[in-house]
């Protein structure tokens, strides 16, 4: 729980987002729609690169 509390509730919430874009885009591309489907997967990586960035942005800044 001590891990929880220390990644943060937003870095938490983004995490979540990226597990349910990884779904819909699992779903989409299983269900035949092929091209949706792996633009909605590049999403997650997306959203974890700009994660990174502003992390390292902000401890450069301490």
């Amino acid at each position: 729980m001590n891990y929880f509390k220390k990644l943060g509730t937003a870095n938490l919430l983004m995490l979540i987002l990226c597990a349910v874009i990884v779904l819909v885009a699992e779903y989409l591309f299983l269900t035949g729609d092929q091209m949706h489907g792996l633009f909605v997967g590049l999403w997650a990586p997306t959203l974890l690169g700009v994660m990174i960035y502003l992390k390292l942005v902000d401890h450069g800044g301490k």
